[in-house]
């Protein structure tokens, strides 16, 4: 497997600790919707409306029309599948797409090195123990995540869908290809 991918930048550059048995990128560098959505352990329908209302775009490339197939890079599942964590511990959808245009407005890029916290009713981002200090002092129960173990579930999803390999096919392709049999 080469450590380069079909755009030419090294898969480390992309955000990869770790490339051993990760399913090749497509053409351009990025996974179809459906692996995209088996990574992040949503449903393609999730992934879908998360992109057609802008909460998580895919980077490597976008719809264009019928019949154009989303591309998402590593951090964009990585995005997706903190999206998804969120969600479980009942934060609600409106609360997290104001954390994900925050994280946006505040230039995070690195990821891995940070924490995301919640008192149930927010999310707050923490970059330094002192922070996260801080706020149990405040007495708020709160919860974490830490992204680069979520970073690390993302690539391990990637390689165990690249070793249990199915149809490529996303639901929506089945559904058609069904139908024109019919």
């Amino acid at each position: 497997m080469s450590d380069i991918t079909p755009g030419g930048a090294s898969r480390y550059d992309s955000g990869f600790l770790f490339t051993d048995g990760m399913p090749e990128p497509e053409e351009g560098g990025g996974y179809r919707g459906a692996v995209a959505a088996r990574a992040a352990g949503i449903t393609y329908r999730q992934l879908d409306y998360w992109a057609r209302t802008e909460l998580v775009q895919p980077t490597v490339r976008t719809a264009s029309g019928s019949g154009t197939q989303r591309l998402y890079g590593f951090r964009d599942i990585l995005v997706l599948k903190l999206v998804k964590r969120l969600l479980d511990t009942g934060i609600s959808l409106q609360q997290i797409r104001t954390a994900v245009e925050q994280l946006h407005e505040a230039g995070v890029h690195d990821l891995a090195q940070t924490t995301l916290m919640s008192d149930g009713a927010s999310v707050y981002l923490c970059t330094s123990n002192d922070e996260v200090i801080d706020l149990v002092s405040r007495g708020q129960g709160v919860f974490g995540i830490a992204v680069g173990k979520v970073l690390r579930e993302v690539e391990n999803s990637l390689v165990d869908l690249n070793e249990h390999k199915e149809d490529p096919l996303d639901e929506l392709a089945v559904r058609r290809a069904s139908r024109r049999i019919s």
